[in-house]
């Protein structure tokens, strides 16, 4: 058997996507797989030629053929906002909402769209990597995000350290109506509120939508994907994704490496040889960036939110009782709690930042890295048992939990440990 390409059929938020092949049949780059439905979802396109090996209710896989090229069948649409639906494209940035939706109603007096392009986790540099290669692509890309949804100025949202990107788009930016605004270099710059409270000095509640502040929020790789589909007529067939960590042979220096157009449906442990191969001996293997990232496998495919792969540092010993110190910006109770077993600790309490207001099943911060203290939280913890801390907190919040539990005997370990020891980078603790 060749290579086998495997698109899941549901890589976004709203609903399943349809199969619309049958097995058997032989396709095309480009060729749709799967059809949205009806109410909230994307269409699903290969990213390969070849022929379809198997269809289930969760996939489709493909046989690719030996030879592939880079041509592919072009989008079929005329409008700018048709053709951003027909092409399946979502956010890139991990979220995975459909971003025709963002668009479907523009705005009446004016507006604004922000691209982020904080590249807000540390290891994480696909985005900028794409800028840096190519600005004026992403200049396009919200150009056109502008016209269709009738907003008068565009912002680039970018972290201050990314110095070579900042000067490339300002070389290459000519439209007086886009502002490149700098983001302090902290975790989480890059959530969404926080880049609308950054950029238009709003802090919107965490039950509110961005058009709330009159704004729509996408991410950089999006605005490029944007691009292709519009001015190329592409399918969203391809993704950026940042590779590293145990990687064989690799020297400090190349830790991390970015790739650009990386096909989707592509198995992990193919792009782990992409990169060298993996190491013999590594802890876990994580889908997305150091905090917000999931455990994966070897066997499982590049999906369109797939913005990282990461092979972390062994797990060390932990304490034998562990309290966990949950961040809305950061891993959630679960993962926390499959992190803590991997340290081999028994979980004897979890509390939450206080700022980490319950929305809908799932966690959000009042005031994205700004904390407002974390001394209750820990003490609470130490009077559970706690040998020890696990927290996920956010650049501020790892303040002022190291501000207190050292001096309480306890010893701190983070979510994003593993997998910055991987990449020889700074551990998230105190930070001046």
């Amino acid at each position: 058997m060749g290579n086998v390409f495997e698109f899941p059929l549901k890589q976004h938020i709203g609903n399943k996507a349809a199969a619309c092949v049958v097995k058997g049949d032989v396709i095309h780059r480009g060729q749709l797989l799967a059809l949205q439905g009806d109410g909230l979802g994307c269409n699903i396109f290969s990213s390969v030629s070849g022929k379809v090996l198997e269809i289930t209710d969760e996939s489709v896989s493909v046989e690719a053929d030996e030879k592939q090229t880079t041509d592919y069948i072009p989008l079929k649409s005329e409008e700018p906002l048709d053709l951003i639906k027909e092409a399946g494209l979502v956010g890139l940035g991990g979220a995975g909402f459909p971003t025709y939706a963002k668009f479907a109603k523009p705005f009446e007096k004016g507006g604004n769209v922000i691209i982020n392009a904080a590249e807000c986790e540390p290891i994480l540099g696909h985005n900028i990597k794409r800028i840096e290669d190519n600005p004026k692509q992403l200049i396009r890309g919200l150009e056109i995000a502008m016209d269709i949804s009738n907003a008068k100025h565009g912002y680039i949202a970018i972290k201050e350290c990314h110095k070579a990107a900042i000067e490339a788009l300002k070389n290459v930016n000519t439209n007086s109506k886009i502002i490149i605004k700098s983001l302090e270099d902290i975790y989480p710059m890059g959530e969404e509120r926080a880049v609308i409270r950054e950029v238009l000095e709003k802090l919107l509640p965490v039950t509110a939508l961005p058009l709330e502040a009159e704004a729509i929020v996408i991410n950089a790789e999006t605005a490029c994907r944007i691009q292709e589909a519009v001015d190329l007529k592409k399918p969203l067939i391809d993704k950026d994704l940042t590779v590293a960590g145990k990687i064989k042979g690799c020297e400090a220096k190349v830790k991390i490496q970015t790739f650009l157009d990386i096909p989707l449906g592509k198995k992990v442990s193919d792009v782990f040889e992409m990169a060298g191969g993996l190491s013999k001996e590594y802890g876990e293997l994580i889908m997305g960036g150091p905090f917000t990232g999931k455990r994966t496998n070897l066997e499982k495919p590049i999906i369109k939110t797939t913005g990282g792969l990461i092979a972390s540092e062994c797990f060390m010993k932990g304490p034998e009782k562990i309290g966990l110190l949950v961040c809305a910006c950061g891993a959630n109770k679960e993962r926390m709690e499959q992190l803590a077993k991997s340290l081999g600790s028994e979980v004897v309490g979890v509390e939450y930042c206080k700022q980490a207001m319950e929305v809908n099943g799932t966690r959000k911060c009042e005031n994205p890295g700004k904390c407002p203290g974390q001394v209750a939280k820990v003490m609470s913890l130490k009077k559970a048992g706690a040998q020890g801390l696990l927290i996920s907190n956010c650049t501020d919040c790892s303040n002022t939990v190291m501000s207190c539990a050292p001096q309480l005997g306890l010893p701190v370990y983070h979510c994003t440990d593993q997998a910055l020891r991987a990449v020889n980078h700074k551990l998230i603790r105190k930070i001046k």
